[in-house]
């Protein structure tokens, strides 16, 4: 089953990891789509925001993140460009460490677990390893980030995928919409519009 239009709106509510809220704005962008969103939160007694924009093409592939952060450390900016291949530039500068990787999983945001689920279109019962340019919440330090996604079940209205991602030691089950939207994020989020 492939997913319905997204909404041009969603929103989550962050939760047990830190507390926040999240807001998206979705649109179409030529052949791909653009999502413009923003989370607040307080993690660990420290407060912070993280603002983004990111680029797909057609295939869900990223092609560009511009984020900008705030922190107790001050502010951070970083631009995140892809080729479509799995070659980036962060900050203009090569990055050979993230060759493979097709998508951008920002630390602040439960929305950005869309991109896979959208761009691999597994059966019932398909896997397939998803490693993402991993943008942190606080600096905006990037990294690589082995993951890894199983989906499980579909009732039409709902999907379910089981998901890993190793080097936190941290597994458990995401829920979507019919649209491919994160409803549930255990430990994370839960979806508020």
């Amino acid at each position: 089953m492939s997913f319905t239009e997204p909404p041009a709106t969603a929103a989550w509510s962050h939760r047990d990891a830190r507390s926040g809220f999240e807001v998206v704005h979705l649109r179409r962008d030529g052949d791909g789509r653009r999502m413009d969103g923003c989370t607040t939160a307080v993690e660990d007694d420290q407060a912070w925001f993280v603002h983004y924009e990111i680029t797909v093409d057609s295939r869900w592939t990223t092609r560009a993140a511009r984020i900008t952060g705030r922190s107790p450390d001050g502010w951070h900016t970083v631009l995140i460009e892809s080729d479509g291949a799995g070659r980036w530039l962060i900050d203009r500068t090569e990055a050979p460490h993230l060759d493979g990787c097709l998508d951008v999983d920002l630390e602040s945001s439960a929305m950005t677990n869309m991109l896979p689920v959208h761009r691999l279109e597994l059966p019932v019962g398909g896997r397939a390893a998803a490693p993402a340019v991993y943008v942190r919440a606080t600096d905006l330090a990037v990294e690589r980030l082995e993951q890894e996604y199983q989906r499980t079940t579909d009732d039409g209205a709902r999907q379910c995928y089981d998901y890993s991602a190793p080097a936190f030691d941290f597994s458990c089950r995401l829920v979507y919409d019919a649209s491919g939207l994160v409803l549930s994020y255990p430990g994370v989020a839960t979806r508020a519009a």
